[in-house]
């Protein structure tokens, strides 16, 4: 004996098959699929991942204006950002805004900025390590002459356009809770889409 398995519909609509009824579970059908897909899309969109649009070229040559990025904000909810991440972190002067710049200095460390250069003073390199950034534009020095220790739960986040960029060097640490998630994809332009990685290797 065969056995047809019948669709589950709410008991107005399983009286007849009318063409009013049929648009009836037709409208259903689309209903089911749009709450199943928000109920998928909202905590996406609010918890994992968050669109950005660059402003200005504070980040040059990695990020240029007016490109578009996808935000990993999970990234931070089950670890802490690293050296050479490219981070969205909520401006400390208005936290309405967001600005995207790179961590170098880490909770606990003394960052020195002297002669174009950034130097990193830690537990394990305690007369100081100069970063080797290649990433860099090579005529792009490091402008400032600043010392600051970190406190517990600060990061110091510079540009990479360090001729150009409001950073660090002018609003101060950046406490971990300001900070929102680190580059994930480059949606546009076109030619530069794609995965962004954030593996940068330092010395030290």
């Amino acid at each position: 004996m065969k056995i047809f398995k019948k669709n589950h519909y709410p008991a107005y609509l399983e009286d007849d098959l009318s063409v009013g009824k049929q648009a009836a579970i037709f409208v259903w059908e689309i209903f089911k699929v749009v709450v199943i897909s928000l109920a998928i899309i909202i905590p996406v969109r609010y918890y994992l991942i968050k669109p950005f649009y660059v402003k200005g070229a504070s980040m040059e040559p990695t990020f240029y204006d007016h490109e578009y990025l996808i935000i990993n904000e999970l990234s931070y909810h089950l670890g802490s950002p690293v050296r050479g991440d490219a981070v969205v972190f909520k401006y400390p002067m208005d936290p309405t805004q967001y600005f995207i710049k790179r961590v170098i200095g880490l909770p606990g460390e003394t960052v020195k900025i002297a002669d174009g250069e950034v130097t990193i003073i830690n537990s394990a390199n305690p007369q100081g390590v100069t970063l080797d950034e290649r990433y860099l534009d090579s005529t792009a020095k490091t402008i400032g002459d600043i010392e600051v220790t970190l406190g517990p739960d600060e990061y110091y986040l510079l540009g990479d356009n360090r001729l150009a960029s409001l950073d660090s060097r002018v609003f101060g640490p950046v406490k971990e809770d300001f900070i929102v998630g680190k580059t994930l994809f480059r949606g546009w332009p076109i030619s530069r889409a794609g995965l962004i990685t954030n593996n940068l290797e330092y010395n030290l």
